[in-house]
């Protein structure tokens, strides 16, 4: 089932930018598995996301590894943790597995998706 449509204005007003991970700590206090990570999105800072990738990706793994993101959602709190972006990925078939989505190739921290 698709979502509803929306304009392009609407699209437009969505803030997607590549960054790299720089740290991954468990986040023992969220309902379901997840991570705290660090990601540097270069001229926009460093911002905390909880993310829900343990099934496919170990801590090690994640490290260096550039992300998608959505950058201008407001705050959200989960448990004791204030997450500042939304990692994007692909949810498997049964939604537990998620397979983040990245640049093909390396580039620019910070550099918006269009």
């Amino acid at each position: 089932m698709t979502k509803p449509e929306i304009s392009w204005s609407d699209f437009e007003k969505i803030d997607i930018r590549v960054g790299t991970i720089i740290s991954v700590d468990d986040f023992e206090k969220a309902r379901n598995p997840s991570y705290q990570l660090e990601i540097d999105f270069g001229d926009l800072g460093i911002r905390k996301s909880s993310a829900q990738i343990t099934a496919l990706y170990s801590k090690e793994d994640l490290i260096g590894k550039q992300i998608l993101a959505v950058v201008n959602f407001p705050k959200k709190q989960i448990a004791n943790f204030f997450s500042e972006c939304l990692v994007l990925g692909v949810y498997g078939e049964n939604k537990s597995e998620v397979t983040l989505l990245r640049p093909s190739l390396p580039v620019k921290n910070g550099l918006e998706i269009g």
